[in-house]
This record gives structure tokens, C-alpha cells and sequence, in this order.
């Protein structure tokens, strides 16, 4: 594994995966979901927690998986990203009074669209720089 391709891929996919969060959670279904109290600490360390997830991501492409096209990136992405909203919804659903059907659903859609998305960004970033 090239470390640099894994940390580029990784930061490039964070920012990507941060940036659709702002626009799926913060302006396009800010009514639907609640929001974060607004401070600086709170940015951060949900930039922190998207850029944990994308370096999580570039890993297994280019340790494991070898994925290295937008396509392959995309489709793993979505896998990924499917149960990952499993995972986190279903304990939501358990922990969260507030937590309902249709905010599961809802949430389980826009993971699956931003980790796809997420997930095709490194795979792309990944093929360019290791054929480099």
C-alpha cells in the first residue's frame, strides 16, 4: 500500500464526505433531522469524524480491496455505507425517543448516497495516483 495515496485519497474523501453532510444535513433536510448546537468544537469534530471515515475507506481500497476506479469506489462505497446507516440507526432507534421509522429510512438513503459518493472520489483519487 502507498502511504501517500492512502493519506491523499483519505483527506480528499473527508472533505468530500464533509462537505455532502452540510448539504444533506444541514441545509437540503435541516428540518427533518435535528440539528447540532452551532459552535466551533462541534465543527470540528464532525470534520474530524468525516475525515476518520474516509481514511477508514482509502484503507480498505488500497489495503485490502484494490479499488482504484470511481466505479468500483462507488459501488464498495454504497456497500459500506448501507451498513454502516444499519449499524448506526439501528442503535439509534434503540437509545433515541426522538429516532423515528421515517428518519431510519431517510438516513439509511443519504448514507448509502454520500458513502457512494464518498467511496467513488477515493477509488478515482487512488487509480490516478498509483498509475502515476
Amino acid at each position: 500500500m502507498n502511504a501517500k495515496t492512502f493519506i491523499v485519497a483519505g483527506l480528499v474523501g473527508g472533505i468530500v464526505n464533509w462537505l455532502l453532510g452540510w448539504l444533506f444535513y444541514g441545509i437540503i433536510f435541516a428540518d427533518f433531522f435535528p440539528q447540532p448546537e452551532e459552535s466551533s468544537k462541534t465543527m470540528v469534530f464532525i470534520l474530524l469524524g468525516c475525515m476518520t471515515f474516509a481514511l477508514f475507506m482509502s484503507y480498505i481500497y488500497n489495503k485490502w480491496a484494490q479499488i482504484s476506479t470511481l466505479a468500483t469506489g462507488a459501488k464498495a462505497g454504497a456497500v459500506i455505507g448501507l451498513f454502516m446507516a444499519l449499524f448506526y440507526n439501528f442503535f439509534n432507534m434503540a437509545m433515541n425517543s426522538e429516532m423515528t421509522y421515517e428518519m431510519f429510512g431517510v438516513d439509511l438513503a443519504i448514507s448509502i448516497v454520500m458513502t457512494a459518493l464518498t467511496g467513488a472520489v477515493i477509488g478515482a483519487i487512488s487509480g490516478k495516483m498509483n498509475a502515476s
